[in-house]
């Protein structure tokens, strides 16, 4: 529309107002292309719906100096028919589309009749009467198709309320598909054992989980994850967990379903955040990792190890709570508590006498590029045939320095950090140290101190929109002093992990992840063969 518009017509300052009118609901929507992009959707979400508005001078978008300043000053003075956007803008440049002019004038027309009704029809003058009624003939034919849309839509909504799996829940499922293969020379084995070949056969395996995420009040959920899988561990195979993948299981149950998580979060307080796991718990879901483009095991890093600090897999698995203080904020505090055998009520078992941890992680973020946490987790293991201090991550000796049969209590010291170089290049990294103290059994007041520590590296939209290549390189955990000794030494090498990935996004809801991961002198031991393992992962979600 333009001023010749106006004078063909001689259309009041109403109407002309009118012309101009984007309806702001999912009407216009509807009948067109989308008018909004992304970043306008999110400034409607961080802005207040300001519909109907009273005065001109609230769209921030419209100056005194615009040539339909008055026509609009007009119409919502004398009228009060004008709405704009949520972020307070009118965009009284971009295009209009016929069906948007006739939405607009709709609105109008009904708010004219509104005036009508009350006895309030001396604002309404002839002129604009008759304008009006002219424009409504002219428009005739996309008003009623505007209203034949809006029976249709609420003829759909009626179905869709009636038939609705549920008014607070959603489901979101997510499917691995992997092809992997380990390989190498002689199977890995612990300083002083034989060596024997590594035998491995490719393997095709699965995982899938539905999540069903609940919400009633809007800030709270309530999720139920259902599971199956048949992804065996390679450790069986290669003689150590170091190859294991991200998204294997110890002991698979065949494809069998299952109720592995349940929990509840809700804001205690704006400053506080509450997390309730019944069963299922897991530190690295609850708090922030510091790698997010490799911590998802089905669409982050192909290995175990790869994922996060091992810091996090303290009580993984349990029940518990997590307590997130201030955290929108620059500086947040997380502190959490995860009993393993929580729904045992047998001796060395329950909410406090079984395997636990004490969990705390303070984070600081002073800008978008750069996050750093300190963290902290205080854990007791009573297993009375044999513990996993770092949850099957480094050597064996690792997890169970002091043999079967003991209670161990450990420190567990962590520091990670991630920086954003530009939008295209991510840094992150982790270190930890573990001092473990056996409190029973054949080693009782004997300690052992464990290193490790990880580096991962991000390059996104490589090779295309969406798709990320990623290097990650560490030191698996590692027996490094303490006067518990493996034998006649401590761990009698260094063990590094490297693994090459390349996320490549089929689309939204397909990714296609290939890679290589590679263990040198796996279990801590010199003597070992490097061992490979390749793999093919899809994901896919909905």
């Amino acid at each position: 529309m333009t001023k010749q518009f106006w004078n063909l017509f001689k259309v009041s300052p109403v109407v002309l107002a009118a012309t101009f009118f984007v309806a702001n609901s999912a009407l216009a929507a509807e009948v067109n292309d989308p008018i909004t992009n992304v970043s306008q959707l999110s400034e409607a979400q961080e802005s207040n719906d300001i519909s109907q508005v009273t005065s001109v001078s609230q769209f921030s978008d419209v100056q005194p100096t615009d040539w339909a300043f008055q026509a609009l000053q007009s119409l919502v003075e004398r009228y009060g028919c004008i709405a704009g956007y949520p972020n307070g803008t009118y965009r009284g440049n971009r295009a209009l589309t016929r069906y948007e002019f006739a939405a607009g004038l709709n609105a109008c027309l009904n708010r004219v009749n509104e005036l009508i009704a009350t006895a309030t029809a001396d604002i309404v003058n002839k002129q604009d009467l008759a304008t009006l009624q002219r424009l409504q003939e002219e428009f005739a034919a996309e008003l009623a198709t505007l209203r034949g849309r809006v029976d249709g839509l609420e003829a759909r909504t009626s179905e869709l309320e009636a038939n609705q799996f549920s008014t607070t829940t959603k489901l979101v499922g997510e499917a691995i598909f992997n092809i992997s293969d380990a390989f190498g020379g002689d199977r890995a084995v612990a300083a002083g054992n034989s060596n024997q070949n590594l035998d491995s056969n490719t393997t095709f395996s699965d995982r899938v989980r539905l999540n069903l995420y609940s919400s009633f009040s809007g800030q709270d959920q309530l999720q139920i994850r259902l599971t199956a899988g048949n992804i065996v561990s390679n450790a069986a195979v290669t003689g150590t967990n170091m190859t294991r993948l991200a998204y294997d299981v110890a002991a698979p149950d065949n494809n069998s379903v299952s109720i592995d998580k349940i929990n509840y979060a809700f804001n205690l307080t704006d400053a506080v955040r509450v997390k309730v796991d019944a069963t299922g718990g897991e530190l690295w879901e609850n708090v922030n990792t510091f790698n997010p483009d490799f911590s998802s095991s089905a669409r982050g890093a192909l290995s175990r190890y790869g994922r996060f600090s091992p810091i996090y897999r303290q009580g993984a698995g349990g029940a518990g709570l997590t307590l997130t203080f201030n955290p929108k904020g620059p500086i947040s505090l997380s502190a959490a508590y995860l009993a393993r055998t929580a729904n045992d009520p047998s001796v060395n078992n329950g909410l406090f006498d079984g395997d636990n941890a004490i969990f705390g992680q303070l984070s600081f973020q002073p800008s978008k590029a750069f996050n750093i946490g300190l963290t902290y987790a205080r854990s007791y293991q009573g297993n009375t045939v044999a513990n996993n201090l770092l949850q099957a991550t480094g050597s064996a000796f690792a997890n169970n320095p002091f043999g079967n049969n003991t209670r161990t209590e450990s420190d567990n010291y962590g520091a990670e950090a991630t920086f954003q170089l530009g939008s295209k290049l991510a840094l992150s990294g982790w270190g930890g140290y573990t001092t473990a103290d056996a409190q029973t059994g054949v080693n009782a007041g004997r300690y052992a101190e464990i290193w490790y520590y990880g580096a991962t590296l991000a390059l996104k939209d490589f090779g295309g929109e969406g798709n990320v290549l990623g290097v990650i390189f560490g030191q698996p955990p590692q027996v490094t002093g303490g006067n518990i000794k493996n034998g006649s030494a401590f761990d009698s090498g260094t063990s590094y992990h490297l693994e090459g990935l390349y996320k490549y996004k089929v689309s939204d809801n397909i990714q296609v992840t290939p890679g290589l991961l590679v263990i040198f002198n796996p279990e801590n031991n010199n003597n070992n063969d490097t061992e490979y393992v390749g793999t093919l992962r899809t994901t896919f979600t909905f």
